[in-house]
């Protein structure tokens, strides 16, 4: 079902996730030394050497500063549409798949047959992931955020057709030209089309958050090598 990339943002079918990001907490980071090497061998604090990386906002390899903000972290998640889903098979091997989702009052909703090898796994163990890119959507790449938590099993004829409907909904306001399968897209159709017996709906939820924001992360790189490139 990896189909249902860029929903608009604006469609209210799509909720807010406050609850997801309301249950993050901002890290705090207090300032720290980073030891280097200098050109005589001798192990130095960043401060000892001219101020490199003294600052922690040049510091590019402590990758907790490119938080991703939690108003763009709900852009993402409204507008991405696909993500990766992970879990682990019996040997305890991380296996992972892209499909569509629909983000719903603070939980992320798939659907998938039951023959599937993730149902399968999931019915088995809950404990699962998810990663989901900005990549071909309108924030340009390098935003991501990935999720720990549980997913579970729903096999009622209500959940099942309440989220179809969402899914549907979803597919066919997005704007994809030359995408035969969601030019025209029927939502009623495209219900019946899913409802068929042997298909599932899966509830994950979040219990951990790492968000990236890369455009961040391009800043501060480009501010420490300034930096480093100047005492070179």
């Amino acid at each position: 079902m990896g189909i249902a990339r860029g929903v608009a943002e604006e469609n209210p079918l799509f909720h807010r996730l406050d609850p997801i990001l309301d249950r993050r907490r901002e890290a705090s980071h207090p300032a720290h030394c980073v030891l280097v090497i200098g050109r005589d061998g001798v192990r130095q604090s960043n401060k000892a050497r001219n101020g490199i990386m003294a600052n922690q906002n040049t510091d590019y390899d402590d990758v907790k500063q490119y938080r991703l903000d939690p108003e763009r972290e709900q852009e993402l998640l409204k507008t991405a549409g696909e993500c990766v889903f992970c879990w682990a098979n019996k040997a305890g091997h991380p296996i992972g798949v892209i499909t569509a989702y629909v983000p719903v009052d603070g939980k992320i909703w798939m659907t998938a047959t039951r023959d599937r090898v993730r149902i399968k796994a999931i019915a088995r163990d809950g404990r699962s992931s998810i990663v989901i890119s900005s990549k071909g959507t309108p924030m340009g790449g390098g935003k991501t955020v990935t999720y720990k938590g549980h997913t579970v099993i729903h096999d009622d004829p209500e959940t099942k057709m309440w989220m179809y409907r969402l899914l549907a909904g979803g597919m066919a306001a997005r704007e994809d030209e030359g995408n035969q399968f969601t030019e025209g897209l029927s939502p009623e159709l495209f219900v019946k089309f899913l409802d068929t017996p042997g298909r599932v709906v899966l509830e994950f939820t979040s219990e951990m958050a790492i968000p990236f924001d890369g455009d961040k992360m391009a800043k501060g790189t480009a501010a420490a090598y300034a930096d480093f490139a100047a005492q070179e």
